[in-house]
């Protein structure tokens, strides 16, 4: 049942990004914490489709101004809902010893509100509240590999396209969609104890973004640290397990264009919280359910605030 849960029924979350709660040189990175993190999130190893439910709350604050859409609020609070769905496909085709290939797409749908203090003409300050929901930007995972190094420890390389198709528009606070493209390779290393039902996952990963054209803000580059450390338990015909994830994000280089006013506005956050799953074969399919609350301790330059996902695969 293990080797089951480790190799066959792992999915590609494809799902990275933050709903768009404010633009990236909002100092806030295409990356959402906690999106790849798991064995849940591995590449399939065995011919399948897998179909995937992302549900993501994040909700957080910022006393100072952030760049945002071409405005400079303060005091900015927001709140934002997402329902990803995505599609992995692990083709029917016999690769070399211990290697495997898949792709997949995640469509996103995103509720966001978004308040802060805004100057407008003539040095009046006033608090504005901006709600939007639409679909939101559309990630492609066109290439994902396994490796096999021994029956429970895996390598994981896959690169992330992240298409500007949400909503965006200049002059508002909130938006579905970012408005420039991103390049992101993900490197993982996964253990699943096939007899100690140890898990101990880590995701690295860089992201490379493209010019914000309607505000001429380039966004410098990010690293992403992902981790989970849980112990896997037989309960009820299937495999529980409980432990703790957590998460290091980090701009790298500054952010540069005209519309840049704010200087470099290097980034930065870590996160830590409990992460709760639970697998089983469900009419002769594999079904894995993971829940994670996330809260953030330290950060600089970005909203502070709570991610708690909700990841549900099915593997037909």
């Amino acid at each position: 049942m293990r080797q089951s849960i480790q190799l066959h029924l792992a999915a590609s979350v494809a799902l990275a990004l933050l709903p768009a709660l404010h633009p990236e040189e909002g100092g806030v990175g295409r990356y959402a914490p906690g999106s790849i993190a798991s064995f849940v999130d591995g590449t399939p190893t065995l011919p399948t489709v897998v179909t995937r439910f992302n549900g993501l709350y994040y909700g957080g604050s910022y006393d100072l101004a952030l760049p945002i859409a071409g405005l400079g609020p303060a005091n900015v609070d927001a709140e934002s809902y997402l329902a990803g769905l995505t599609l992995a496909w692990r083709p029917p085709i016999a690769f070399p010893t211990n290697f495997s290939y898949a792709a997949s797409i995640t469509l996103p749908y995103v509720w966001v509100e978004v308040s802060g203090d805004v100057t407008i003409n003539g040095g009046t300050t006033r608090r504005i509240t901006s709600q939007t929901d639409a679909l939101g930007d559309l990630v492609l995972a066109p290439v994902m590999l396994n490796y096999g190094v021994t029956r429970d420890f895996h390598l994981d390389l896959r690169g992330l396209i992240y298409a500007p198709t949400g909503d965006y528009e200049v002059g508002r606070l909130a938006n579905t969609g970012k408005n420039f493209w991103t390049f992101s390779p993900i490197l993982g290393f996964l253990y699943f104890g096939q007899k100690n039902g140890f898990e101990a996952s880590v995701f690295t990963g860089f992201d490379f973004n493209t010019e914000n054209e309607d505000t001429d803000y380039l966004s410098g580059t990010q690293f992403h640290l992902d981790g989970t450390l849980a112990q896997h338990l037989p309960l009820l015909g299937g495999l529980a397990g409980v432990g703790v994830s957590g998460f290091w994000y980090d701009q790298i280089s500054g952010d540069s264009g005209s519309g840049a006013t704010f200087g470099d506005f290097l980034a930065r956050t870590t996160g830590v919280g409990p992460v709760l799953s639970y697998a089983r074969k469900v009419a002769g399919k594999d079904l894995v359910i993971e829940a994670k609350w996330l809260h953030e301790v330290d950060t600089t330059r970005r909203l502070e605030g709570d991610y708690v996902w909700l990841k549900v695969v099915f593997k037909f």
